[in-house]
């Protein structure tokens, strides 16, 4: 099993709450990966767009739901929070689900209180598609992880090729 994780980047964020009523993202169709949430709105840098809802379950369960050696590629909608904790977005979950990765993302996973927000890492206009890096947890060698089934789409200047986590310098 394969999950997202959030990039950290120093101490805590303090994100500014969207306005109540106010749907910052829609879904629709996407040039990067089936469909992609988009900005509805004019976004500020900071700003917690929406939490990344679903069940909640364990690893185990996880690994019964989706099985990486199966599939051709990778598709979840897991997210793990912790080393017990992982939420499927594929249950109970809302149109975080559909918020694509990109190699050069314009938001941030951030998990606060064992929950999962996405927030706004720069300002985004409207109409932008919403991203964030997935970097998707390595698990073995590279025998193990075909490139193709981890192939990133996201068309970015400085694209890696994969969502899976960058290498650690050895």
């Amino acid at each position: 099993m394969r999950t997202s994780r959030p990039r950290g980047k120093g101490g805590p964020l303090r994100a500014e709450r969207p306005l109540p009523g106010r749907r910052v993202l829609e879904v629709r169709d996407s040039p990067i990966q089936g469909k992609g949430g988009f900005a509805t709105r004019r976004i500020a840098r900071g700003t917690r767009l929406i939490e990344y809802a679903g069940e909640r379950i364990d690893h185990a369960e996880a690994d019964r739901r989706y099985d990486d050696a199966a599939m051709r590629r990778h598709h979840t909608y897991l997210f793990t929070i912790d080393r017990h904790t992982v939420v499927d977005a594929a249950v109970g979950g809302n149109a975080s689900r559909f918020i694509n990765h990109s190699c050069e993302p314009n938001c941030d996973a951030l998990i606060e209180g064992g929950r999962v927000f996405i927030t706004a890492a720069r300002d985004i206009r409207p109409g932008e598609e919403l991203t964030y890096d997935y970097s998707v947890r390595r698990e073995g060698g590279e025998e193990e992880e075909p490139p193709e089934r981890y192939a990133c789409r996201c068309g970015a200047r400085r694209c890696r090729g994969t969502i899976l986590s960058p290498r650690r310098a050895r």
